[in-house]
């Protein structure tokens, strides 16, 4: 599939590289790529590669066939493990190939730190973004040099709903769903090759996953950079932005049986942030809220405002599987407003009615009036 290949790789001599190095101290964004093989990753990444666009990127490229697009690539080491260099192409950005989940290769890359403003990881096919994005969360010395600043799921607009309705066994998730579910943006890409009714139902199919997500479409992957970039998804600063966004999420109703939903709720007053880790933890960790039938609720993504006691900002919820975090924002809560709490889940097995309800009853719990 000559769109799928792998860029072509320019070495160029590193040595001018230097004049624009960038803060030392200044952490870097990491974007997620993710997407099933043929919808247009590779092409992205090829693109913003290829591009004059004055944004300095090192892409990680985590995925390769057999053959030329191997050949093509960087050598990769006599153990199959990793990375041997890094390219450095004619638009200033820096290439490198990976076999793994990323994480070293970002390791070696911010030895070279000052020569690039973003890093764009992919992943391969079929992986779970989640288990990458939770890896920043969890390694505190990535954490200290690097930030996750969202996850870009891209879906191909011909063959995207029959990825997205295709029905596992029992107890698997459908791993399309799963990366829509988990993207903060997606991208609908060859919506040349669909009629504006096909391309609808795959809006309308994303859109019942995540009702959160941002949609971009595009042919032959050809994005705006500014829509990629700077997405804040998993920091305070998109505090302002998540308020706005939070108010028109709507709960979704589900294409398949078991398939992914997300769901929406508003509880007002401040509570305390002991019963808020409480509910949290119930949900993530020790799985025991069930829907009507006795199904355990699987949440996926997890992310809102809330009003905690003692603090004077509004606090953002995340959460990606298991792991979750709370950070205070920059939006301030004023003397006289309602102060409220938004949160959006997407999952399977959710039923709003009961969350809500051991939402309340765990937070009310020895809180008192607030």
């Amino acid at each position: 599939m000559e769109d799928e290949d792998c860029p072509d790789l320019v070495p160029i001599d590193a040595g001018g590289a230097e004049d624009t190095a960038c803060s030392p101290s200044r952490k870097i964004p990491v974007t997620i790529i993710t997407g099933y093989l043929g919808a247009g990753k590779t092409t992205l990444l090829n693109y913003i590669l290829t591009e004059q666009h004055d944004k300095r990127i090192a892409v990680i490229l985590n995925e390769f066939g057999e053959g030329s697009a191997l050949e093509r690539s960087l050598a990769i080491s006599q153990g199959g493990e990793l990375y041997e260099e890094w390219l450095e192409l004619r638009n200033g950005c820096l290439c490198c190939s990976v076999k793994d989940s990323g994480v070293k290769a970002i390791e070696n890359l911010m030895q070279r730190k000052g020569k690039f403003d973003y890093i764009l990881l992919e992943t391969t096919g079929l992986a779970d973004p989640g288990a990458v994005a939770s890896m920043f969360w969890v390694d505190s010395e990535l954490g200290s040099d690097i930030y996750l600043d969202g996850i870009v799921s891209v879906v191909d607009a011909r063959y995207g709903l029959q990825h997205l309705t295709e029905e596992k066994p029992e107890g698997l998730v459908n791993e399309a769903s799963r990366q829509v579910a988990l993207a903060d943006l997606i991208i609908i890409n060859k919506t040349d090759l669909v009629s504006e009714e096909e391309l609808n139902k795959v809006r309308t199919s994303v859109r019942s996953i995540n009702g959160l997500v941002k949609i971009l479409e595009t042919q032959r992957s050809r994005v705006d950079l500014s829509n990629v970039l700077d997405l804040h998804a998993f920091d305070s600063l998109s505090g302002v932005s998540l308020q706005k966004k939070l108010e028109h999420v709507k709960t979704t109703h589900a294409h398949l049986d078991k398939g992914i939903i997300t769901v929406t709720f508003e509880v007002p007053g401040s509570i305390k942030e002991e019963n808020l880790h409480l509910f949290i933890q119930n949900l993530l960790w020790e799985k025991n809220v069930k829907d009507k039938t006795g199904h355990t609720m699987d949440v996926i993504r997890l992310k809102g405002l809330v009003s905690v006691q003692g603090k004077s900002h509004q606090v953002i919820v995340q959460g990606v599987h298991e792991l979750y975090d709370l950070e205070e924002t920059a939006v301030a809560w004023e003397e006289d407003e309602n102060r409220t709490n938004r949160l959006v889940l997407i999952g399977r097995n959710l039923d709003k009615e009961i969350i809500k309800e051991v939402f309340i009853s765990t937070v009310s719990e020895k809180q008192g009036n607030s």
